[in-house]
Formats: structure tokens, sequence, C-alpha cells
């Protein structure tokens, strides 16, 4: 599949460049120079051809940040077949965009000079200054009104190979697609979100805990039938590495993909649009997904608040969750609030304890022996200590990564559970409930991806959350959930 790289200075129109040919809002817009700081990658459909689309950091040098996005960018750009070098048409031509437009032209790759802004026709005579730069492939266009495209990606078209192109069945779903999504500005995207926010001085979000609505007596015949089980899930692990800012969250995912894919700086926040890489890994897709940090809501700034929505929406379409945490200092009430984002959208979850390399390794125990006190609602969950900046211990994650992922995705048969449930029971005796007699008859798994087992009882509501516990424990040791929250549902026989 060919590449074409979307490069040019900050603030020039890139992403929303990127938007519009992917057809969807994918990369965050704003009007802050260095918005987009990483590489953004997606699949492009120009007419019945199909190409990937990158968008890049502004070319922009001033600070350790800016240029290591400004190199990221043209590596990009060096590894692209088709580039589109975009200037701002309002402004005059600059001596700089010049000599990096006259140096991308040596490589022998299709160039083209994409002028933004031109918003109306009395603009077009702006666009005759920038023929200076000396080339037949100019485009003229705007991106926010939709001008003048049509000869930019006719350009496009011919530049891809007919091999690349695709059916008229996927085509005209990718133009379905797009007509059922609403033309929002990312302001007023965003703003659906408002309410979202918990009012205790932190941005984190809580989900409300869903009913599952299911017939135990027709799960009971089925008993070892999983509910909208696809075994082909077990194949795909799409992966979050979330945490505070400078925890070392782009480190660890390159360090994963052993590629320079995520900016990384000692500037706190830089991370901005949650960037994913997939890599096939012992017959498995895996995709790790770099999200942006979270921080004190006193702290969040500008586009930020942009950045943690899409970390939401991450998370909600994730399978496992990598949170990583700074090993060489204190942990912070942070932390857990950030790590109980694992727990409300119940995933699968590994601590990792990064830069153990700076760490006090004397101190071992008791970092060990803290994060367990902290954060008891991921007692389920190991611990690796590793070095993303050094590359210690990294390759052990990723067998981790498809261990727990089995676990996640198991499925224990009706018979054995009932073993475990039945010594339990003899073990511990259910208490009763206002002189009440409580029974649980037998559980059955009815999901996976988190297991979800239902306990069918003559009185749901008598079911005591420390007996709940003291079962969960019990199937803990019988069975390998290693890594993955276990769901309990007490209900009545036949209870839909």
């Amino acid at each position: 599949m060919k590449k074409i790289a979307i490069i040019g200075r900050p603030n020039v129109g890139k992403s929303s460049l990127f938007n519009r040919l992917v057809k969807k809002r994918d990369a965050i817009t704003s009007d802050m120079a260095g918005t987009t700081r990483d590489i953004k990658r997606k699949v492009a459909i120009i007419n019945d051809k199909q190409a990937e689309l990158l968008d890049t950091g502004g070319l922009d040098k001033g600070c350790e940040l800016f240029d290591k996005i400004k190199e990221m960018s043209l590596k990009a750009a060096y590894a692209a077949d088709i580039i589109l070098y975009m200037v701002d048409g309002k402004g005059l031509p600059e001596e700089e965009d010049k000599k990096l437009f006259y140096e991308l032209q040596t490589l022998g790759k299709d160039v083209a000079l994409v002028v933004n802004k031109i918003d109306n026709d009395k603009m077009k005579e702006k666009l005759w200054e920038f023929y200076e730069f000396g080339t037949d492939a100019i485009f003229g266009i705007s991106v926010a009104h939709n001008r003048n495209t049509i000869e930019l990606l006719e350009w496009l078209y011919d530049k891809i190979p007919d091999t690349d192109k695709i059916s008229e069945e996927d085509v005209n779903e990718v133009v379905a697609e797009e007509d059922d999504e609403e033309e929002l500005s990312d302001e007023e995207f965003f703003a659906q979100y408002e309410n979202d926010e918990e009012d205790d001085g932190y941005y984190y979000w809580d989900e409300e805990d869903e009913e599952e609505v299911f017939e135990d007596d027709s799960i009971f015949a089925n008993n070892d039938n999983i509910k909208e089980y696809d075994p082909e899930d077990d194949n795909h692990i799409k992966v979050a590495i979330i945490g505070r800012t400078n925890v070392g969250k782009s480190s660890l995912l390159n360090a994963l993909l052993h590629e320079e894919r995520s900016v990384v700086s000692s500037v706190s926040g830089t991370t901005i649009d949650p960037i994913d890489e997939t890599i096939t890994y012992k017959d498995k897709q895996i995709t790790f997904v770099d999200t942006a940090g979270l921080r004190k809501r006193g702290k969040i700034v500008g586009i930020e608040k942009y950045a943690l929505l899409r970390t939401k929406e991450m998370l909600e379409n994730a399978n496992m969750a990598l949170i990583v945490l700074d090993a060489s200092e204190p942990f912070r009430d942070l932390d857990e609030k950030i790590a109980g984002l694992i727990d409300s959208n119940r995933l699968s979850a590994i601590i990792v304890l990064n830069k153990w390399d700076i760490s006090d390794k004397q101190q071992h125990d008791e970092i060990i022996k803290e994060v367990r006190d902290r954060f008891k609602f991921l007692g389920y969950a190991p611990i690796i200590t590793l070095s993303a900046k050094s590359g210690q211990r990294v390759e052990k994650l990723h067998d981790m990564i498809l261990s727990i992922n089995e676990n996640y995705s198991q499925r224990i048969p009706t018979s054995q559970l009932n073993e475990v449930l039945q010594r339990a029971l003899r073990r511990h005796t259910l208490p009763s409930v206002s002189g009440q007699v409580i029974r649980i008859y037998y559980a059955t798994q009815y999901e996976t991806r988190p297991p979800k087992i239902a306990l069918i009882m003559n009185r749901p509501k008598g079911l005591h959350f420390t007996y709940r516990r003291y079962l969960a424990n019990k199937f803990r040791e019988a069975f390998n959930f290693e890594g993955t929250p276990l769901l309990f549902k007490a209900k009545k026989k036949g209870e839909r």
C-alpha cells in the first residue's frame, strides 16, 4: 500500500486535511501550534483506491520537544511514497518552506505543494506567489470549507497504482460511514462529554455498572455455550498504555515495538493524540495504544482536555491496560485515580513499574508492598519491573500479555465451576438474612473477556459482598484468573 505523508510547518491545517481524507474526525485539531506531535496513520480511500495516510507534527524548532517532532516528521516523509507539503496561503512564502520543499524534491518521490486557507475567490490571487516554489503540482485549497480539493484528489488518484483498487462494496461502506458522521468541529464534538467530569478535583470517569440481561434456564440448558462468543477475538488483543504524564508511556511503546514510533521528551504531556500500532507476536495480533497522560484537572491546559476524552474512548475499546507507574519517585493519589479507569472499564491489567534502573532496588519489597496496598482493587494484576529506556525486561512483557489474554478469554465448564462452588459452600455456609435461608443453586459462566459468572439463587439480594469476595477467592484458587477481573451476577432462577 502506498504511503502519503502530509508535512509542513505548524498550524497550516495538516490534521484537518488528514481528517478530510480519511473521512472521519480522527486527529485532534486546534489553533494551537504543535497540536500534532506523533505520527498518525490511517487508511484513506481515494475514489476506489486505498493508501496509508500519515499525519505528521509541525516542522518547527526551538526546544527539545519541537526538535524531536520535526525529526520524526521528516523521517515519515523520507519513508513515504507521496508527499503533500502544506503551507498557509494567508501568509507569504517562507524561505524555510522552500528549502525543505527543494530537499524533498531531490528524493525522487511524488511531491505536491498544497496551499491551504484559500477560502474564497479573492484569495486565489495569493496563490500566484507560491509558484516561486517551481512546481507544477500546486493546489490552492480550503480544507475548512472543502473548496477546490477535487484536483488534489485526482492527482493523488493518478499516483496510486491500480493494484491498490478495492471493491465497489468496500467503497460504498466507506461512503455510508461518511454520511452517518455528523459534521461537528472538535470543540462541538467534545462539548458532548462536558458532563462526564467528576467534581472531586481530578479528571477521570466512572462508568455505571450495566445489568446483564439473560435467562438463567436457557444458559443452564446450554451450559457451555458462551453468550456472544467470537473465538477470533482471542487473536486480537487491544492494549492501552495509561498513566500520569511523564512516567514513560511513550518510551514503553517504542520499546515494545522496537522502533521510535512515539515522540519522547522530558516535556510533561508530550503525547496528545492516542497513537496505535499493531504487531504480530506468536500468531497473535497486539494493538498497543499510547494514550495521553492524565493529570489533575486544575493543571489541564487547552487541547489536553480533548486528548483525555480521546483516552476515554480508547479505554472503552481496549481489552487490556498497562498501568505505568514511575518506580523512581513516590506514588501519588492520581495514580490510584487513573488505575480506577481499569476497574470501571473491566479490563485485564498489568502493573508496570517503569524506570526501575534508576529506582532504589534495595527497597524492592517495600515498593511492591506499597503497590499492593494502594491498588487493592487491582489485586489480580501481576507486577513487572522494567526500564523502557534501557529495554530491561521489556521482552518479558510480550509473553505476559499473551498469558493474561488467555485468562481473560477463557471459558470454564459449568461442571468444574460447580465443583468449586460446592466445596466453598461446604467449607463456609451462606449466612441467613433476617431468619431467611439463602441458597445458591448453581453457577455458570455466561460471557468471556472478562469472565462473567452467574450465581443462581433463591434470594439474590441476600448475597453479602463479603461472601461474594470469598467465592471470588475460591474460584481464583481453582482456576488461573491472573490479570483479569472476575465478575459475578446474582440472579433468581428463571429471572431475566
